[in-house]
C-alpha cells in the first residue's frame, strides 16, 4: 500500500464517490479507480461496491477506511516532526473551541510556551464535533474545549477548568428595572461573538435553550468587540463570567438574574492514550491543572492573535 492509494480511497469514503475525491485530489477519474483497484488486488478484498443509495462497503473496507486515516495521519505528523527536529524544535498542534480560543488560549499557550525555547505551538479553532476525528488522524495533538460527545472510545479526556456563561447587559437597560421575563428578554438585540455561530458551542447551545431568534442576534468577530458594543448600544450578551468579572466589578455591565439565563460548562484536554502520543502533550496534560495555569486562563480578558509570540503559530480552520 502506498500513500497515494491509501489517500485515494480515502477521500472515496469520505466523499462518497470516485468522481468527488478525483475534484479534490486535482486526479482524473481513472487515477483515483487505478488506485482503488491496486488496493483491491493486493488486499484481495472488493472494498465497496456502488450500489443505488451510494456505495456499500465490505467489513474489509471500513476497516481499511479508518486505519487509512490513521495512517495518513501518523505520516503527516511524522513528517512534520521529523522537521522540527532537523531545526532542534517540536511542535505542538492544539485545536480549541471557539470560547477557549478567545478567552484562554492566549494565556495558557504563552505561558507554557515560554517554558522552552524548543518548542513551537500550532492553533487552530475548530468544531467540538470535529475534536474526535482531528485527534485520531492525528491533525492535531490535543483538544481544548468542552467535552467530545458519547463514547470517547479511544480517546483520553482530562477536566481542567469550571466555568460559568452569564447574560449581561448595560446598568441603563430599562428591561433591568421592569423585571423582564425570559420571552421579553428574546425581543432585545443580542450582541454576540463569534461562539454564537458554532453550533456545537457552549454559547450556542444556551442561546437554542432561550430560543432567542436567529433575527435578533447580532454576531462580532470577537467577545471583546461584543462586549464593548453592549456598553455603547445596549442589548444583551453572552460571556464567561471569568471574561467579565472586571466589567460587573466597575458596573460597566450587570448580569440579568435568571437560572435559565446562565449555564455552567467545563473544559476539557482531549487527546490520545498515553504511549500513543509525543511527551509534550503529557507536559500539557500536566501543566492545564496547575493554579498557575488557571490564574493565566481566568486573567479575565482575551487576548488578541497579535498578542502572541512568534513562535505560536495560530490558524483559523472553518
Amino acid at each position: 500500500m502506498t500513500p497515494a492509494q491509501l489517500r485515494a480511497y480515502s477521500a472515496v469514503v469520505r466523499l462518497g464517490s470516485v468522481h468527488a475525491a478525483a475534484n479534490e485530489l486535482g486526479m482524473s477519474d481513472a487515477g483515483i479507480s487505478m488506485h482503488v483497484a491496486q488496493l483491491r488486488k493486493e488486499l484481495d478484498d472488493q472494498l465497496f461496491t456502488r450500489t443505488s443509495g451510494g456505495l456499500s462497503f465490505t467489513p474489509g473496507g471500513l476497516l481499511l477506511a479508518s486505519r487509512a486515516v490513521e495512517i495518513l495521519g501518523l505520516q503527516q505528523q511524522t513528517a512534520i516532526e521529523v522537521t522540527e527536529a532537523a531545526h532542534g524544535r517540536r511542535l505542538l498542534r492544539i485545536a480549541a473551541s471557539t470560547m477557549f480560543a478567545e478567552h484562554a488560549a492566549p494565556g495558557v499557550i504563552e505561558l507554557f510556551s515560554s517554558r522552552a525555547d524548543d518548542l513551537s505551538v500550532e492553533l487552530s479553532v475548530q468544531p467540538t464535533s470535529r475534536f474526535r476525528d482531528l485527534i485520531l488522524s492525528r491533525t492535531v495533538d490535543i483538544a481544548l474545549g468542552p467535552p467530545v460527545d458519547g463514547d470517547a472510545g479511544t480517546l483520553v479526556m482530562r477536566p481542567f477548568l469550571r466555568y460559568q456563561i452569564l447574560t449581561v447587559t448595560s446598568p441603563a437597560n430599562p428591561m433591568l428595572r421592569a423585571g423582564a421575563t425570559v420571552a421579553q428578554l428574546r425581543e432585545q438585540p443580542w450582541i454576540l461573538g463569534p461562539a454564537a455561530g458554532s453550533v456545537d458551542g457552549e454559547i450556542a447551545k444556551l442561546l437554542a435553550r432561550l430560543e432567542i431568534p436567529d433575527a435578533r442576534q447580532r454576531i462580532f468577530p470577537s467577545d471583546a468587540a461584543a462586549l464593548n458594543e453592549v456598553e455603547r448600544a445596549g442589548g444583551l450578551t453572552l460571556a464567561p463570567g471569568f471574561a467579565v468579572a472586571e466589567h460587573l466589578r466597575t458596573g460597566r455591565l450587570v448580569a440579568v438574574k435568571g437560572a435559565a439565563l446562565q449555564s455552567s460548562g467545563q473544559w476539557f484536554a482531549t487527546t490520545l492514550p498515553a504511549g500513543a502520543r509525543q511527551s509534550v502533550v503529557d507536559e500539557l496534560l500536566n501543566f492545564v491543572t496547575t493554579p498557575r495555569c488557571t490564574q493565566a486562563m481566568i486573567k479575565g480578558r482575551g487576548v488578541g492573535v497579535a498578542r502572541f509570540r512568534p513562535k505560536i503559530h495560530v490558524t483559523l480552520w472553518s
